[in-house]
């Protein structure tokens, strides 16, 4: 038996969750951008679409969503880096659903259990709000996006529907019945 053979080194990744501050507009900008970049096909908005928005524009959005009381943007670190993002939204024509958007995580960080923290935390926080149903679209095929949220216990709601007008691609509708949690 070679020297340490029986060793194994293990590698711990520190993944951490919070919500996104209304200052961070530039940080959630840059994500959003660089997940359209990298998943165009994962969204219903695209690059071309959102990279023209102005800076005022971008930082509105974040501004909008921290007082409206109805959203959540969560955001992923990778040791210092953001390395993914998800945007939780209260329905308002029902609000005990919990709609869950623009969900990423950077390739680099893939595999070290960001997107399920993510989602994890976006879970906690519908319950937190009193949802007792979270909702999601996925493009519809064997990805680890699809594994993810089937792992987490989502599961295929309704027909798929097309992605967007210019595409051949199909997004089905996913919904994960929670049980609230008292504030």
């Amino acid at each position: 038996m070679a020297p340490g053979s029986w060793f194994q080194k293990k590698v711990y990744v520190v993944i951490s969750i919070r919500p996104a501050e209304p200052n961070e507009w530039r940080i959630y900008r840059d994500v959003r951008l660089q997940a359209l970049l990298d998943s165009p096909n994962a969204f219903g908005s695209t690059y071309e679409e959102e990279v023209g928005r102005t800076d005022a524009m971008w930082a509105a959005r974040m501004a909008a969503a921290a007082s409206s009381g109805q959203d959540h943007v969560l955001l992923a670190r990778d040791r210092e880096s953001v390395c993914g993002l998800v945007w939780c939204k209260l329905s308002a024509e029902q609000p005990t659903v919990a709609n869950l958007f623009q969900m990423w995580v950077d390739p680099a960080s893939r595999g070290k259990g960001a997107g399920r923290a993510l989602l994890e935390e976006a879970i906690a926080w519908a319950k937190r709000v009193g949802a007792h149903r979270v909702n999601l679209g996925v493009t519809a095929a064997e990805t680890p996006a699809m594994r993810l949220y089937l792992a987490c216990g989502f599961r295929p709601e309704g027909a798929a529907q097309a992605l967007r007008e210019s595409s051949g691609l199909m997004v089905q509708p996913m919904s994960l019945t929670v049980v609230s949690t008292p504030p």
